[in-house]
């Protein structure tokens, strides 16, 4: 998610997909709904994001709060205090696009029994269509 040379080019054609494409990236996802819940300094989000056995990097997940701040999803608050500290909260606009991830997760965990049954299915189709079409590369090689 890094701001490239190669970024500002797809941004200029397309802005609306690149949007889309940070909120909906593999940590843009979990930043946003955990940030829904509360603000969070970076090592707690770190946590927080990486809970079920996921792991971020703090490398990446610097650059999905950076990406996500620039497109004004995610505020930065740090304050002069020593030790520094820094939290990370939504923006009204991040409310509203995290809302709509959220709803998506959420669809997407109620109808996982039946994504799966698609995909069993879809599994056996083509597991049936190769043996047939190796059936019948036999068939012409015998003959």
């Amino acid at each position: 998610m890094p701001v490239s040379n190669r970024g500002a080019d797809v941004e200029a054609l397309c802005p609306h997909r690149l949007v889309l494409e940070h909120v909906t990236s593999r940590w843009g996802v979990l930043v946003l709904i955990e940030l829904l819940e509360r603000s969070y300094r970076f090592s707690e989000l770190r946590r927080a994001v990486g809970g079920s056995g996921r792991t971020v990097s703090e490398k990446m997940l610097t650059q999905t709060l950076q990406t996500l701040e620039r497109d004004g999803l995610v505020h930065r608050d740090a304050k002069p205090v020593i030790p520094p500290r820094v939290d990370y909260s939504l923006t009204a606009l991040g409310r509203e696009a995290a809302e709509q991830v959220r709803a998506l997760a959420r669809w997407t965990h109620e109808r996982m029994d039946r994504v799966e049954a698609a995909r069993r299915a879809y599994d056996e189709a083509r597991d049936a269509g190769r043996a047939y079409d190796e059936a019948r590369d036999v068939r012409s090689r015998a003959s």
